[in-house]
Formats: structure tokens, C-alpha cells, sequence
């Protein structure tokens, strides 16, 4: 006898439809499982088998195959243990054959029968949604989760026992769990304080709001104490929430990661700040065996701070220069290939050298010094649009703009840039490339005299060119300017200096 349940697994942050065949003959009692399983799931075997004894369930003592398709995709994680024992259940008799037709079965089992969380719910229902299935048993703690995604009836469950009684029909499917307390979002602005706590720092400012209004990435240097990181940490607090496709497509990676637990959107940009101990897999990902995402994903909407730049390993430094030009991370393993998003914006802060003093009272020699800015590439620098030297601030210096006055102007100016690139592909000024410059960015002959007396004074490379004509037009949007005149050009090239 032969059953087959739909069901999913994860591959990246995507799901991957797997049809679970599940057929029984007579024979040696035995229980094989194929089609490209990795090890936790071939462990699943001894779940199952004790997951349904638990349940008062009879298990066939027959000669028991499970056929995992399609089987030239590899299949990882528990999650499909639940549509195994269904499959077991239909094909030993306790379920009627006609009982799970267009129903989806996600789901870890316990030794006991209970039906445990997985991560990557999100995909998982989506996929199944996105082949035609029109109702998904998740287990209880997923529903809330599995719920975000619309066209799909999601049907919670708490044990195996429960769902043999809910698919024979004595008893009706449980109500989903009550949503978690309300609390505040760890990654929200409230937990990353005010830009009023900063005192002074102007120029740093105004770079700061230039980079949550056009996405450009931004690297502050200077000594330690001087208020970097402060100030960096405070970029989350004016930067706009997540519209919905957006929040979605960021709870999607980080449900993938097992990092969504309440079953909640996440509607603010994420804020990642990985040590500097951070591997090269850890940072864009990969990994042996499946593939992981790395920070540049976990950071996707949002933001990648990296404190103490010149501390991070070098390899790891520059495999970033590719996701920061492309806003992906190609993955390539045989036999698989993943595209990971990584639209992230980078934030940095270095020390001018590994002392921290900087000139004129630093204790480095000149050997300290060259080693610690070969840490850092010229390719690499050359990819921030904001590079900013930071000096202490002094003592009659107040407390800037708050959070909120400087969240409205980052909105308006986010707001004009949605409209001027509302017929092209791309959301922020950051994103234009160079080739299209010209249409979207003009420059007036003084505006366009000024650029070019930048690029000579700075010996700027081409990259480095467009980036401050980008920078510029986002200067004059946060200043409610049509045109980009020649003091807001002279202004972005300031904000680019050979740092550290």
C-alpha cells in the first residue's frame, strides 16, 4: 500500500516541496528512507518509530520504504518526521487513505508524540501554499508564524495523538494558541536610544542621515571614546519601519535561521553587529555541509555594523565586496547553488591605528601601522560613499537633533526618492548605477564644474565619482532641493576622505 503527503523542507531561506511516499509490502520487517536524506533525517527513523508507539499507535511490522521526492534534491531537517508518520498512519490503516488530500504536514515529533516547533515555517507554508495546497498542519507553536502567509488554511496541532482524532473527524482542530504578550522589539529604536544622547559630532551627523535616507554605506574613524559606536548604534532610531512586503521578506530569513519565536513581523530594520571574530561563512555565509545564511542576510533591510573594522580577519573583510556591489551572495556547493539576498546598508568603525591614539600622540611603529592598514583594502574602501574622521567632541558641545526631527526629514527624502525612481528598478539613491547617472542625477554646469574639480583635487576612481554625485543627490533630498547645486556636491566630497 502506497500513501503520499506533501510536505517541505528547507534549502537556504526557501523551501523546497518534497513529496513523501510512504509504502509498506510484505517482507522482512525494515525501514528504509530515500532520496538524498541527510543525517537528521535519517535519524528521524527512531522518532517516528517511538513517537507513534508513544501515541498508542500501532507501527507496521512490515518491510517499510520512504521515498523523499524529488530525489535528486538533498532533504535536511526534522520537519518532515510529521508528514512520515501520517504517511505510516494511512498505509497501516489508522487513517482513512482520502483523509490529508490537499492538506500539508509540517513538523518535528517528539519520543512522547508531541508535535515540536521548526524553523522556517514561513517558506515551508508558503511553498506548499505557492504548489496548490490549501491547508497546512503546523505544529501549535508555528501557527502564529504560518499564519503570515495569506491563500492558506493553517490547521495547529499539538501531539500525533490529537491529529489522528482531528483527520478521523472526533474531535475538532484546536484553536490557535493566543498570540505572546506584547514587548518591545529588540532591534527597535527604542532599544538603540536616541541620536540626542550624542553630543556634538556634527559632520558625523549629517553623514549618518545621509546614509539612512540613500542607503549609502558609511565608515567612521578616529580615536577610541570619541562616540563611533554611539553614534552608529543610534542609526536604527531614524531609519523608516519595513513596508509589509519588506517585513516579510526579512521575518522569512530570519524564521529560516530560527530566530522568529513569537510569530510576529519583524517591522523594523534589523540591526546585526557580528564580533570580530566573525569567519568568512559567518559574515556572507556557506558553511560545510548545508549552507547557511551569514550576517549579510541576517542584515537584509537593514543594517551590518562592524566595530573595530581593522580587528576583523581580512579574507572575511573582502569576500564582502561583491554582496555590497550586487546586494546578493552567490553560494556555490555541489550539488547545490543558493542566491541569498544581502540589500544591506554597512556601518563601520575603525581606529586610525592599533593603538587607537592616532597622530600626534600615537605609540604605534611604522610597521604596526602598515600592517593594520593592509588589513583594510583599497577595494573595499573604495565601496563606502561615506567615509568620515571623527575627533572628540568638546565641551560646550550640546545634544544634537533627537531621533525624531531627523526620522521626518529621512522620510521626506526617502519619500522624493521613491518618486524620481518610481519608473526604475531600483529604491535609493545608492542603487543608480553609474551608466544611469546622467538621467537620474543631472548636475547644472556649476554643480557639474564642482564634481569635476572633486574628482581631480581627490584623484577619485570612477567608482569613487559616482559615489559622491549619489551622495549629493541625497544631501539635496534631505534638504527638500529639486536640483543638486554646487555647495551640496563640494559637501558629499568632504564626506568622503582618505581615511584611516
Amino acid at each position: 500500500m502506497l500513501a503520499s503527503v506533501p510536505s517541505a523542507t528547507l534549502l537556504g531561506i526557501d523551501g523546497q516541496l518534497v513529496e513523501v511516499e510512504v509504502h509498506i509490502s510484505n517482507g522482512l520487517p525494515s525501514y528504509t528512507v530515500v532520496g538524498l536524506p541527510d543525517a537528521s533525517v535519517r535519524e528521524s527513523r527512531e522518532r517516528v518509530r517511538a513517537a507513534l508507539i508513544s501515541s498508542e499507535i500501532e507501527f507496521p511490522k512490515r518491510r517499510i520504504t520512504v521515498n523523499l521526492a524529488p530525489a535528486g534534491v538533498r532533504k535536511s531537517g526534522a520537519g518532515l518526521e510529521l508528514a512520515v508518520a501520517a504517511g505510516l498512519m494511512i498505509v497501516g490503516g489508522d487513517l482513512p487513505s482520502g483523509c490529508l488530500d490537499g492538506v500539508g504536514l509540517i513538523g518535528e515529533l517528539g519520543l512522547d508524540g508531541t508535535v515540536r516547533r521548526v524553523p522556517g515555517v514561513l517558506a515551508l507554508v508558503d511553498t506548499l501554499a505557492r504548489a496548490g495546497v490549501g491547508t497546512v498542519v503546523v505544529p501549535a507553536g508555528n501557527a502564529h508564524e504560518a499564519a503570515l502567509v495569506d491563500g492558506v488554511e493553517v490547521r495547529p496541532t499539538r501531539s500525533l495523538g490529537e491529529l489522528r482524532c482531528c483527520l478521523k473527524g472526533e474531535m475538532p482542530w484546536p484553536p490557535p494558541p493566543d498570540p505572546p504578550p506584547g514587548r518591545p522589539d529588540p532591534g527597535g529604536a527604542d532599544a538603540m536610544g536616541d541620536l540626542s544622547d550624542v553630543r556634538g559630532l556634527a559632520v558625523a551627523r549629517t553623514a549618518l542621515a545621509a546614509a539612512a535616507a540613500g542607503g549609502h554605506h558609511l565608515l567612521l574613524a578616529g580615536p577610541p571614546g570619541v562616540g563611533k559606536t554611539m553614534l552608529a548604534q543610534r542609526l536604527p532610531s531614524i531609519m523608516e519601519p519595513l513596508g509589509r512586503a519588506e517585513a516579510l521578506e526579512v521575518t522569512r530569513v530570519h524564521s529560516a535561521t530560527g530566530q522568529v519565536h513569537d510569530g510576529r513581523l519583524i517591522e523594523r530594520p534589523p540591526f546585526r553587529a557580528p564580533h570580530h571574530t566573525a569567519s568568512p561563512p559567518a559574515l556572507v555565509g556557506g558553511g560545510s555541509g548545508r549552507p547557511h545564511p551569514g550576517e549579510v542576510t541576517l542584515a537584509h533591510r537593514g543594517v551590518l555594523f562592524l566595530d573595530e573594522l581593522g580587528e576583523f580577519p581580512p579574507r572575511a573583510l573582502d569576500a564582502l565586496r561583491q554582496p555590497l556591489e550586487e546586494r546578493v551572495v552567490r553560494i556555490s556547493r555541489v550539488p547545490t547553488s543558493l542566491e541569498l539576498p544581502a540589500d544591506f546598508l554597512l556601518v563601520a568603525c575603525t581606529n586610525p591605528c592599533p593603538c587607537g591614539r592616532g597622530a600626534p600622540s600615537c605609540t604605534c611603529t611604522d610597521a604596526q601601522q602598515d600592517r593594520y592598514r593592509r588589513r583594510l583594502s583599497a577595494p573595499l574602501l573604495d565601496r563606502f560613499d561615506l567615509r568620515v574622521s571623527v575627533s572628540a567632541p568638546g565641551p560646550d558641545d550640546g545634544p544634537g537633533e533627537a531621533s525624531a526631527a531627523v526620522a521626518s526629514r529621512v522620510s521626506a527624502a526617502i519619500a522624493r526618492q521613491e518618486a524620481r525612481l518610481a519608473d526604475w528598478p531600483w529604491r535609493r539613491n545608492a542603487h543608480v548605477p553609474a551608466g544611469a547617472l546622467e538621467r537620474l542625477v543631472p548636475l547644472g554646469p556649476d554643480s557639474d564644474a564642482a564634481w569635476r574639480d572633486a574628482i581631480r583635487l581627490n584623484g577619485l576612481s570612477g567608482r569613487g565619482a559616482a559615489r559622491i554625485r549619489r551622495v549629493a543627490r541625497t544631501l539635496a533630498d534631505l534638504a527638500d532641493r529639486t536640483d543638486v547645486d554646487p555647495p551640496t556636491v563640494m559637501l558629499a566630497a568632504s564626506l568622503r576622505e582618505d581615511v584611516p
